[in-house]
């Protein structure tokens, strides 16, 4: 399909509407995974073990809701396009789940609070995947390779951070000072996160207009079914499109990188709030570190298409991966030597999240790249299928991270009614918060460093030959014919 102008694909107002809608959606997200676990044992009273159960039968139970939105969201054909139906559909109904999670009935105690725990945080990840698939699938269909993509990308991810840094700093200082205890803080602020989610969706309904969907090609390589892969994918059969996505190595490749990064910071997040209040001291503390931490990302972000400029993509991965474990380290020396200061604190935040804001946007690039790769490989433009593919597995690896930070905080034997927790349990929370995520983000590295393929030549080829919709043209490209030699 030919490109409208940049004015088209790049506007001012469709820009400013999904970064809008990525503050949004964060902002639900990051008081959900940064302090639900919080909530439900140290506010609430359940175990730990219970709730760590509990959650990662209801991340597994969502991660398979994951791949089969994505499919829906293929096949929806509506006047207002494929994706924003859902983006509003969704937004309604998990505001409306976000406030009952925390604004739990005071009569509601015993079995019947871990029936209704247990109820509205299912409720919650299915609600929140029927927006937030479509939300990131927008990316690959509304720009194009290159710097659009990348500016969109940045636009979403560094919003995305601005939306997820305001609970992370704010919800510590906000709960225990509202209402009459961290309760009532806690459903105080559901309520107005809510309204502010509700609001920012609809600003970027609003704005963020769809392109009409670009035609497939045929499928580049040998494979049987080519009219049938060509068709629309309204016409498609659910094993079909997974055998199109699974047919994209490149995809594939990114999304084990993304798991193992997200799921080694996700459990860190989980933890921090109980490191900060324990180990440190002060639960202030937790909103200081997420405010320094949440503008380093932010900076780092904004800060990639000037380093673009001079790195490669696959150069700044590895810079910003190795800068991430370096402040993990240095995090959890601080904490053995007793080092409580706030200078030193900001500082580990400050490397922590410079290295996970850069990494985030180049894995979002990075996944948006391998639509284009596999459009070319199997004539298949799967947009929804593939970054459903990013949660579905995210997902599951998060639910043994959830698992790991229920279970861990038993085992380690935290009680939170005790002020002074053993050094024992304290020398556990670290390790569980710190070193284990070092090995996961290590192992993310090195996994994405060795295997992922498309660098800014590629590209260069991929977009030219899908550009001038030639068969022809993938055919003299010698590393797409040398990568689908390797995988086919």
């Amino acid at each position: 399909m030919a490109m409208n102008g940049a004015s088209a694909n790049g506007s001012s107002s469709r820009r400013f509407g999904y970064g809008v809608g990525a503050i949004g959606k964060d902002m639900v997200y990051a008081l959900v995974s940064g302090f639900i676990l919080y909530f439900y044992n140290d506010v609430l009273g359940a175990s730990g073990a219970f709730i760590g159960i509990m959650m990662m039968a209801a991340r597994v139970f969502d991660a398979f809701n994951d791949p089969i939105m994505g499919v829906i969201v293929e096949k929806t054909r509506t006047r207002w396009g494929r994706f924003r139906p859902w983006i509003f559909t969704g937004t309604l109904t998990n505001a409306l789940v976000l406030y009952a999670m925390f604004a739990v009935p005071e009569g509601v105690e015993g079995s019947a609070l871990l029936v209704w725990m247990s109820a509205v945080y299912f409720l919650w990840g299915i609600t929140y995947t029927l927006m937030d698939i479509p939300f990131w699938s927008m990316i690959p269909a509304i720009t194009r390779p290159g710097k659009d993509r990348e500016a969109m990308a940045v636009i979403g991810r560094t919003c995305a951070a601005v939306g997820y840094a305001v609970p992370t700093v704010a919800t510590m200082l906000v709960v225990v000072r509202v209402g009459s205890g961290e309760r009532d803080g806690f459903a105080l602020l559901a309520g107005v996160v809510a309204a502010v989610f509700i609001i920012a969706e609809l600003i970027m309904v609003a704005l963020v207009k769809e392109d009409a969907p670009r035609a497939a090609l045929p499928p580049t390589g040998p494979s049987e079914g080519a009219a049938e892969q060509t068709a629309p994918p309204s016409s498609q059969r659910i094993s079909e499109m997974f055998r199109a996505l699974l047919a994209n190595d490149q995809a594939m490749v990114v999304v084990v990188g993304i798991v193992v990064f997200n799921a080694s910071l996700y459990l860190t997040s989980q933890l921090a709030v109980y490191f900060f209040k324990y180990d440190m001291g002060d639960s202030d503390l937790f909103g200081l570190f997420g405010a320094v931490g949440g503008a380093g990302q932010i900076l780092a972000m904004a800060s990639l298409p000037l380093l673009r400029r001079r790195w490669s993509a696959r150069t700044i991965l590895t810079g910003a991966i190795s800068t991430t474990v370096f402040g993990y380290i240095l995090l959890f020396a601080f904490s053995l030597l007793g080092v409580r200061q706030v200078p030193a604190l900001a500082l580990c935040a400050f490397v922590i999240y410079i290295g996970f804001g850069l990494a985030t946007v180049l894995t979002t690039v990075f996944l948006a790249d391998t639509v284009d790769y596999g459009q070319l490989r199997t004539g298949r433009r799967d947009e929804a299928v593939i970054f459903s593919m990013q949660t579905f597995v995210v997902k599951l690896a998060s639910a043994l991270s959830v698992l790991l930070a229920g279970v861990g905080i038993d085992v380690i034997g935290l009680n939170p009614d005790a002020a002074v927790q053993s050094a024992s349990t304290l020398m556990g929370l670290r390790v569980l918060m710190m070193l284990v995520p070092v090995a996961g983000i290590v192992f993310a590295l090195v996994f994405l460093r060795a295997r992922y393929r498309l660098d800014e030549a590629e590209l260069a080829r991929i977009s030219k030959a899908l550009g001038r919709g030639g068969q022809q043209h993938a055919a003299s490209s010698p590393s797409i014919e040398g990568a689908r030699a390797a995988t086919d």
